[in-house]
């Protein structure tokens, strides 16, 4: 990618390059992460995404993660599966859009006032256009926080991220969002995997 181009040939490459539309057909109503992750995450969010607000959850399905009393004006979610995202209860809205082919998005500028992408980060084969897009749809200073754990798809996780541990993963993450114009991007590792799976989040404005 012109963006990235101190990683080497092929690190957005994956093992499984047929259609991701098909490979996603299937609607997953499963957690990719255990109950104590959620619970952390969820926790987490409640700290930093602002309240009463419009949202994006991007790469998103049948759940969201939200803590239960946290109110919002408008929840957008995007996913690859509809019947997962018409499954989710806390989406006011939603779209299906395979980013990998088409990384902009169908949003306003300045639409939101905070944005998450969950365990999902590792598909991602244009990371920087996306997560420029979500920077342009977010309001000044909004936070967008992408979380993860150590479990994937290994099939169709890019070659870079199959390639990383946990503490890479976070350096690469923090990457897209520098050279996406995020600022002020933090790390945040929320379970380090003593009593449920780890889990990391990195946070940009």
């Amino acid at each position: 990618m012109s963006d990235l181009p101190d990683l080497p040939p092929g690190a957005f490459a994956r093992v499984d390059e047929g259609d991701d539309a098909e490979f996603y057909r299937p609607a997953r109503l499963v957690t990719h992460i255990d109950d104590g992750a959620i619970a952390e995450l969820a926790h987490f969010y409640g700290k930093v995404l602002p309240r009463g607000g419009a949202l994006l959850d991007l790469m998103s399905s049948w759940v969201s993660h939200l803590p239960d009393d946290f109110a919002v004006a408008e929840l957008v979610g995007h996913g690859m599966n509809a019947a997962e995202l018409a499954a989710n209860p806390r989406l006011t809205r939603w779209f299906v859009q395979d980013l990998n082919r088409d990384p902009v998005l169908p949003l306003d500028d300045g639409a939101f006032a905070g944005a998450m992408c969950c365990v999902s980060v590792q598909y991602l084969q244009r990371p920087v256009e996306v997560f420029a897009e979500v920077r342009r749809v977010l309001q000044p200073g909004a936070p967008f926080v992408v979380s993860f754990s150590n479990r994937c798809f290994p099939t169709k996780a890019v070659a870079v991220w199959r390639a990383l541990d946990l503490n890479g993963h976070a350096a690469l993450v923090h990457l897209y969002m520098e050279r996406a114009g995020f600022s002020s991007v933090e790390v945040r590792a929320l379970s380090n995997g003593s009593h449920c799976d780890p889990l990391v989040a990195v946070v940009g404005r």
